[in-house]
């Protein structure tokens, strides 16, 4: 039997390192399916929608730190990938699309080839950090090279390989550089010199200096914890959470500020800010108003993100883990840090959690109940919903840089198969995933339930279920003068679904039941649904008033 491109595309994706890829077989992809297939050293996952495949696949990525994979047939297929790519973008995951295109005799002549859309490649470059396309079977080897060590090069992101039909099929040589394969990888770009000892200088003069981690400083939170043990003081993004463990005594963990007083108010006693791989979004900083401790360094790997959202007195361009351990070897034994720092930041956050608790109404006990029952190495994956805003992001303690995943988008939708594809990365561990949602957003993507169950990804499904979209609700309510139009909404009865899906489901209708509820439902192998049933327990906190109290 020839060696063709398509058994090029599994031995390469083997070589590095996959060994699960999401996707839908289609009659484009046939060939590397067939490859896939035949060889057996990687587990394909048949989703129910390209756009969930590439949810899996990203949140795969997040959670392993490896490569994610998704395979999408032409046109429609690689059109429905889009939201996903969109997603993986705005979370910088290493996510490698792999998707057909018509024949090489028709490419880009608009011919109206079975699903030949014109323009798919700049369709996919829109929302990629590149698109590749291999043009013969000389190339293909070196294409894929190329697209895979783009992605997990930093700043890491979602690419593109367009891979034509007849190619697929097209007889070549095998590569004996899949016996010896290293991914041509950037280095870790090491600062400048002069831009660590004029950030070290400002620093020297702080006496309640901080950081705030983010998502490029995944990999560096070593470093970050012996700045702390130095004096800092520490808060991370949304999409930072568990760099530095939550229960370390010097950090707010994600009560960075957004309609936190307590914390604003702390921030206004500090006198450094040294951000770390964050682009301090506005879903965070309440659209850039909030009053950051001054004056602000920046590191990031990105040039393009000197002075991008808030102003800095000094940037260094760099690798995350070599800037601050060259801050580190400038400041250790000189800088002289308030006594008081630590204990005025335990302070902060206390009153800060109690505040949010009691904005929360019935649902005060929920973040506590819930993590008395998680495992503390727990995947938590979190929809975008008002349950999310209000606790879910802040009050759920994490512990590990890759043990939380969320919408960083805010897009509502992806969060059951983000839950699906963490599950599907750690499960076999023996780690459990939880996925917390709203009806509205579970909606989106319920369809990838016949998915989990098919594949008995042990993910505990979590519905908040008042039948409405409330967080659009309370925006009405603020910027439409209460009218709330087209925000209601019928969905299935959630324990008929699961019966029908064949997964176990349970529900709450009682407050002091959630805890109890959801430890009965991550005891059971395989998936699980929980629904809350909002209408018994009460409203939804005010997305809007809640924080801000």
């Amino acid at each position: 039997m020839a060696y063709t491109v398509g058994d090029l595309v599994a031995e390469f994706l083997t070589a590095c390192g996959v060994a699960t890829a999401f996707g839908i077989v289609s009659i484009h992809n046939i060939p590397m399916l067939d490859a896939i297939g035949r060889r057996n050293a990687i587990r394909f996952i048949p989703v129910r929608g390209e756009t969930g495949g590439g949810h899996m696949a990203d949140a795969f990525a997040r959670v392993t730190g490896g490569l994610g994979v998704l395979i999408t047939s032409t046109g429609p297929g690689a059109a429905n990938a889009v939201p996903a790519l969109v997603e993986a973008q705005f979370a910088g995951s290493p996510l490698l699309h792999l998707t057909s295109q018509t024949a090489t005799p028709y490419l880009d002549r608009d011919m109206g080839a079975v699903h030949d859309v014109p323009g798919q490649a700049a369709m996919l470059a829109s929302v990629c950090k590149a698109v590749f396309r291999i043009r013969s079977t000389q190339d293909a080897f070196g294409t894929l090279c190329a697209a895979a060590a783009c992605a997990l090069s930093a700043p890491t992101g979602p690419v593109t390989v367009e891979i034509p039909i007849d190619l697929q099929r097209a007889a070549m040589d095998r590569p004996a550089e899949l016996d010896r394969l290293v991914l041509p990888l950037r280095p870790p770009m090491p600062p400048a010199d002069k831009a660590l000892d004029a950030a070290a200088e400002i620093l020297l003069r702080a006496r309640r200096p901080m950081l705030w981690l983010g998502n490029g400083a995944r990999e560096a939170g070593a470093a970050a914890t012996r700045l702390l043990d130095i004096g800092f003081c520490a808060v991370n993004s949304w999409n930072g959470r568990g760099i530095v463990h939550d229960d370390h005594a010097r950090t707010l963990g994600s009560l960075h500020g957004n309609g936190a007083p307590d914390i604003e108010a702390f921030y206004a006693t500090a006198d450094a800010m040294l951000v770390v791989g964050s682009r301090l979004r506005g879903h965070e900083t309440m659209d850039h108003r909030l009053a950051l401790p001054r004056p602000l360094i920046q590191i990031d790997i990105d040039p393009r993100a000197n002075g991008r959202t808030y102003p800095s007195e000094v940037f260094v361009c760099g690798d995350a883990t070599l800037a601050l351990e060259g801050l580190r070897q400038r400041l250790q034994g000189r800088i002289a840090v308030d006594p008081a720092f630590g204990d005025d930041l335990a302070d902060a956050r206390s009153r800060a959690r109690l505040a949010y608790g009691r904005s929360l109404g019935p649902y005060a006990d929920f973040p506590a109940q819930l993590r008395a029952v998680m495992p503390r190495d727990a995947i938590w994956v979190r929809d975008a919903t008002v349950a999310t805003h209000t606790w879910g992001h802040r009050l759920i303690p994490v512990h590990g840089p890759r043990n939380a995943i969320h919408p960083v988008g805010a897009a509502i939708g992806p969060g059951l198969a983000f839950g699906i594809g963490a599950a599907l990365a750690v499960g076999a561990s023996g780690r459990k995933t939880l996925m917390l949602a709203g009806d509205g957003g579970f909606a989106l993507g319920m369809t990838e339930l016949w998915t989990a169950v098919q594949e008995q990804a042990p993910v505990c499904i979590i519905v908040m279920n008042d039948g409405r979209y409330s967080a659009i609700g309370h925006l009405q309510d603020a910027l439409a003068g209460g009218r709330r139009f087209y925000g209601d909404l019928r969905g299935p009865d959630l324990m008929r679904l699961a019966e029908l899906a064949g997964l176990p489901g349970f529900r709450v209708d009682q407050a002091d039941q959630f805890g109890t509820t959801v430890a009965r439902a991550l005891a059971v192998p395989g998936p699980s649904l929980v629904e809350v049933d909002m209408h018994a327990i009460g409203p939804a906190p005010a997305y809007l008033s809640a924080p801000r109290v």
